[in-house]
């Protein structure tokens, strides 16, 4: 064998990565179980179950009724009994039928109990703007489990990283709520097909930088990395940190690529109020303020619903021009 002979890297979409890491943890321990509206014989509105009933069973990958508040308080019984479930919610929106059951339940049993319950759950759900679907199923919640103690979050922007830090959410024994973002399904990346993991916790460096650190995560991160294409081209090398975990929060990689460049912005697709970045911000000013030659800058969505209305729609949450725009800024001290 001619071991020069280049071999073609393997590309595959974001939602095949997330069936994938169901597919191989799911055949790795018998434990785990998927349930959610429409996602065994349809596989799911946005294909990320395709084909897993037929490999895996009814037992293992059924549809719910549309009672997210009761299925959900199924799947915490069965990881409390034990088993892993994942529970899928189509909209985080609907993750406000299911509050008392995550926020006061699944979040506080380990701790109630003394460190002798544990809830090995991953609720799966997608978020953000897209494809106008309005104001009832285009937001960004992260701040509200991100505010809960108790709970992992995580919301990855590749494929790669959807497989990777899905395996580890699944093996997990905490509660994690996983956030997909609408309009990543599609979107293309590198995927080996050899297992591996992503621990929680663990920020990426997506481009590395010396004048500029761009804190980003899930749908922003392919807006910033846009942006900084044409950043580079007017002579601003810009750092793009993606969070992938906002709990565990990588504190360590934030806080070394401040010292590193010296000035930061924040983007969020979330209303700009109330946001995690702001929680960022709070820590960069009081880890790194010595090392900050301007101001923390925030770039968040606007504090409106979102319109159907697909133009209006882009003017809610931060476009690649408004990245430029505000990356000037925080660089320029405007």
């Amino acid at each position: 064998m001619d071991t020069n002979i280049l071999i073609e890297k393997r590309e595959i979409m974001y939602r095949d990565a997330l069936n994938e890491a169901l597919k191989e943890e799911m055949a790795r321990d018998d434990k785990v179980f998927i349930m959610g509206e429409g996602i065994a014989e349809r596989g799911g509105s946005y294909k990320v179950t395709v084909g897993l009933l037929e490999q895996f069973g009814g037992k293992r990958v059924f549809d719910t009724p549309l009672s997210e508040n009761g299925f959900t308080g199924a799947g915490i019984g069965a990881a409390l009994t034990g088993m892993r479930p994942v529970v899928e919610i189509l909209f985080i929106d609907f993750t406000m039928l299911i509050l008392d059951q995550i926020v006061n339940q699944a979040a506080k049993f380990r701790f109630m109990s003394g460190n002798t319950a544990r809830v090995p759950l991953v609720l799966r759900t997608q978020g953000g703007v897209g494809n106008g679907l309005a104001a009832q199923h285009s937001q960004s919640l992260e701040a509200l489990f991100y505010h809960i103690p108790g709970l992992k979050l995580v919301m990855p922007s590749t494929p790669y990283d959807a497989k990777g830090l899905l395996k580890a959410a699944i093996r997990c024994d905490d509660p994690v709520i996983f956030i997909e973002h609408k309009l990543l399904y599609m979107n293309k990346g590198e995927v080996p097909e050899e297992e591996y993991i992503i621990p929680l916790g663990k920020a990426d460096i997506k481009k590395d930088g010396s004048d500029l650190t761009i804190i980003a995560w899930s749908g922003m991160v392919p807006k910033v990395m846009e942006a900084v294409k044409i950043l580079d081209g007017e002579g601003i090398s810009a750092e793009i940190v993606d969070l992938r975990s906002l709990v565990p929060l990588d504190k360590m990689t934030i806080i070394n690529s401040v010292k590193k460049t010296e000035h930061v912005l924040i983007v969020q697709e979330a209303v700009r109020r109330g946001g995690v970045g702001s929680d960022i911000s709070s820590i960069i000013q009081e880890e790194a303020f010595d090392y900050l030659d301007s101001p923390v800058k925030i770039l968040g969505g606007l504090n409106v619903p979102c319109p159907f209305n697909l133009n209006l729609e882009k003017l809610v949450i931060p476009q690649t021009d408004d990245i430029v725009r505000a990356s000037k800024e925080a660089v320029y001290n405007k």
